[in-house]
């Protein structure tokens, strides 16, 4: 897929962390990036500025100029963000850039009746010189070339995917899902094991493991023929957790999930499509 590279004007709302390390690509990259200061806080301005971004006016003003605008903003306010453009009557490109549902994006798309809309997820850390990042994009080809020829060549790897709008945000919410998660899960039994006085002996395991789970897919077969002895263990894991004080929701529901495989007792043999397959059934 052939991508712009020309200079465009960019529209970005709003610059924290992440939004003001992609704006300062887009600038680096020789294009005007707007930022509307209204009701941002004075941490904000100072991101923007020191990014390179100019202050817009106001919202009017902003999609008035840019051909192009990127929501990167707390999840929570993503709608109310995008609803507040369609208003506008931009009639651009809209990149919802934001970790929400697939569900959600597509309705943010149904705001906008002039405006094309490019779903984006972000996968890594605000990218710079010292950390690269992706920018996954699905929507019309003809919209997603454009969005990643802001940052060709720099620390965020635009990667477009088939599939229309809600394919990027399915992708942010199944790798989140897993990194977010598996973070809380961290937490938790480094407390318990601190709790207990075993930190040490929890790091030299986890230091002896080498295997990554969300990256080795093909090891969930013996992970359901296992599931059923596994689900006490977690019960008797959250009880743990809760004579100590902390969270054990986590524990149990990875007992939930591994009861939807009952019925895979001992099953080795089962092909990981069918193990998933069982996630998705009620019943198991």
């Amino acid at each position: 897929m052939s991508v712009e590279r020309s200079p465009v004007t960019v529209g970005l709302l709003h610059p924290g962390r992440m939004g003001a390390a992609v704006g300062r690509l887009a600038v680096r990259a020789g294009h005007r990036v707007l930022w509307c200061p209204g009701g941002r806080s004075a941490a904000t301005a100072d991101r923007a500025d020191e990014a390179g971004l100019v202050r817009a006016a106001d919202l009017g003003a902003l999609t008035a100029e840019a051909g192009i605008v990127v929501s990167l903003c707390p999840p929570a306010a993503a709608e109310e963000v995008a609803r507040q453009v369609a208003e506008t009557g931009f009639d651009g490109v809209f990149v919802e850039a934001n970790a929400i549902s697939p569900a959600r994006v597509r309705r943010i798309a149904g705001l906008f009746p002039r405006a094309r809309v490019v779903d984006g997820c972000v996968i890594g850390p605000p990218p710079s010189d010292r950390a690269a990042a992706r920018l996954y994009l699905s929507g019309a080809a003809g919209d997603t070339g454009p969005v990643a020829g802001l940052f060709a060549g720099g620390p965020l790897e635009a990667v477009p995917i088939d599939g229309g709008v809600g394919q990027a945000s399915a992708l942010k919410m199944a790798y989140g899902s897993f990194n977010k998660a598996a973070s809380a899960l961290a937490a938790v039994s480094h407390a318990l094991a601190d709790v207990h006085g075993v930190s040490d002996h929890l790091l030299a395991e986890a230091r002896r493991m080498a295997h990554d789970h969300l990256a080795t897919p093909g090891h969930l077969s013996g992970v359901a023929a296992r599931a059923w002895r596994w689900a006490p263990e977690m019960e008797e894991a959250a009880a743990t957790l809760a004579e100590a004080g902390l969270p054990d929701e986590l524990a149990l529901a990875a007992a939930a999930v591994f009861r939807r495989w009952d019925g895979d007792r001992d099953d080795f043999g089962i092909p990981v499509q069918d193990a998933l397959r069982h996630l998705r059934a009620a019943d198991g």
